[in-house]
């Protein structure tokens, strides 16, 4: 008699987690999906106005537009460090040295396969610019040169602007520009990059 109780309990276990309901199978509306619950006959709720989601507010013109009361900055909103300098490097050979050159001159790869080449950021133009249009133009695009908002963060496209404005230097500087304690660095075999 104790065995078949046993059993009728293991049974009736058995029974009640088979009509357990999985939370992969929650009742809940799908986007997008009808409902009658609300008096719009939506299941999706439209978002509350005037709301910003946390952290998505940039409000700070310098840092999220390159521009300060307006104006296209000639500053940077972070100091320019050796590590901001080798990250835009970096991302610079990743995203703009394809059309751009490693150097910048405008004669990238997908330039030598017969695309459109752009500008050379050493024409005067493009030298005087303030260091805020090099982050718009990456923002927002310019002429046949899509945005790289989605592609490149904030931080990195300043990284990117301060290592075109070294590239612009680099064109034009003197042994003069060097500092004397750095001069005998000229003289030295250069380091062999990592391939």
């Amino acid at each position: 008699m104790p065995s078949s109780r046993l059993l009728l309990i293991v049974a009736s276990c058995a029974f009640l987690a088979a009509c357990r309901q999985d939370m992969h199978d929650a009742p809940r509306y799908e986007p997008l999906e009808a409902s009658t619950f609300f008096a719009d006959g939506r299941g999706s709720r439209t978002l509350v106005a005037n709301t910003v989601a946390r952290g998505m507010l940039r409000e700070d013109e310098h840092l999220y537009q390159g521009k300060v009361d307006g104006q296209l900055t000639d500053t940077f909103p972070m100091p320019v460090t050796t590590e901001v300098m080798a990250r835009g490097r970096e991302r610079f050979n990743v995203f703009c040295a394809p059309c751009h050159g490693r150097t910048g001159q405008g004669n990238g790869m997908v330039v030598q396969r017969g695309f459109r080449a752009p500008p050379s950021f050493h024409d005067e133009r493009l030298r005087t610019a303030p260091v805020g249009y090099f982050y718009d133009v990456q923002t927002n695009g310019f002429g046949a040169m899509s945005d790289y908002a989605a592609q490149v963060p904030v931080a990195d496209r300043w990284a990117i602007a301060a290592y075109i404005r070294a590239l612009q230097f680099s064109q034009r500087a003197t042994v003069g520009d060097v500092p004397p304690e750095r001069r005998a660095e000229l003289d030295a075999p250069a380091p062999q990059e990592a391939r």
